[in-house]
C-alpha cells in the first residue's frame, strides 16, 4: 500500500513514512478527499487507529504528534548507539524532529556522522537534536515564554536538559541562573523578569527552598525540579525533593529528581493552553 499501512497478519499496524501522521499530513490528506483525488476508504487505511512503526526492539509511536502536538521522544540512556539512531532516522523520515534526552557522546558521534548538520548536540543537556529530512513551515510561537531559573551553577546542567528541550518543541526561553537562596537578594532583583513569564522552572538541590520563594513572588505556574547536587544529606536529591514536595507556597508543581526534560514538557502544556481555546 503505497503511502498507507503495513500488514502484519492481515492487520495495519503502521504507516510507511510518507503517510506519518502529522497535523501537516492529515490536513493534506482530508484536503485531498474534499477534492476527490483520494477516496474516504484509502484516507481510513491512512489514519488507521494509533498506527506505529514495529522496529522490533521499539514500537514508534507516528500518531503522537497528532494527538500532541509534540512528536515521540527519544530516552537515550539504556539504548544502543545504532538503536537511538535507527529511531532517529524512522523519525527524520516521517518529517519529524527527533530529541534523544540522556543521550552519549557515542550517539552524537554516529548521528553527526549519518545526518549532518541536521544533526545538533547538546553537551551539557546531553540532548541530541536531528531535524527533519525536509523542514516544515516553522509555527507561530507561543504567546508566552518559559523561564529556567537554577539555584546554583551546579544546576545548570538539568536545566539546559529543561532549555533545550522547550525550544525543541517550539517554546522561547529564557534563562536565569545561579540565584539560590543563600543570596536571596539576586532573586529578587529579578522580580520583573519572573513576572514577565508565562511559566517559570526553578531547578534547585541541596535543600531545594528556591522553588518555595519563587512560588510565593509570582502568579505564574511554577514547576519544581529538584537536583541530585547536594552534600551527602541531601541523598542524591531526595531532601530537595521532599522539600518542594511539602512547600508551603501554594500551587508549586514538582516533577522527578533531575528530571529537566519533564518540566519543560509540563510548561510547553501550559505555555500552549491559548492554542486549545
Amino acid at each position: 500500500m503505497s503511502g498507507g499501512g503495513y500488514q502484519r497478519g492481515g492487520r495495519i499496524i503502521g504507516l510507511l513514512p510518507s503517510a506519518a501522521v502529522h497535523p501537516d499530513n492529515v490536513k493534506a490528506l482530508l484536503e485531498a478527499v474534499a477534492s476527490g483525488a483520494t477516496s474516504p476508504d484509502e484516507a481510513m487505511g491512512r489514519l488507521a487507529d494509533l498506527p506505529f512503526e514495529d522496529h522490533g526492539f521499539a514500537r514508534i509511536d507516528n500518531h503522537r504528534a497528532l494527538r500532541l502536538g509534540m512528536p515521540e521522544v527519544i530516552y537515550g540512556a539504556g539504548k544502543s548507539t545504532d538503536q537511538v539512531i535507527s529511531i532517529a532516522r524512522a523519525l527524520r523520515n516521517q518529517g519529524q524532529q527527533a530529541l534523544v534526552t540522556r543521550a552519549s557522546g557515542s550517539m552524537a558521534a554516529a548521528a553527526l556522522g549519518e545526518f549532518g548538520t541536521a544533526a545538533r548536540w547538546h553537551e551539557q543537556a546531553r540532548c541530541l537534536v536531528v531535524g527533519p529530512d525536509k523542514p516544515r513551515k516553522k509555527k507561530k510561537e507561543p504567546a508566552g515564554h518559559i523561564l529556567i531559573c537554577t539555584a546554583g551553577t551546579s544546576d545548570i546542567p538539568v536545566a539546559e536538559e529543561a532549555r533545550v528541550t522547550a525550544e525543541t518543541f517550539g517554546n522561547r526561553v529564557t534563562a536565569l541562573h545561579d540565584v539560590g537562596v543563600a543570596g536571596i537578594h539576586r532573586v529578587m532583583s529579578e522580580r520583573k523578569l519572573l513576572m514577565s513569564a508565562r511559566v517559570v522552572i526553578v531547578v534547585a538541590g541541596m535543600e531545594g527552598a528556591l522553588a518555595s520563594v519563587v512560588g510565593g513572588l509570582v502568579p505564574r505556574p511554577v514547576i519544581a525540579v529538584p537536583t541530585s547536587v547536594g552534600y551527602g544529606a541531601s541523598f542524591g536529591g531526595l531532601a530537595a525533593l521532599l522539600a518542594m514536595l511539602n512547600s508551603c507556597a501554594s500551587g508549586v508543581t514538582v516533577v522527578n529528581i533531575d528530571n529537566g526534560f519533564g518540566a519543560a514538557y509540563a510548561a510547553t502544556r501550559m505555555n500552549r493552553l491559548d492554542e486549545l481555546v
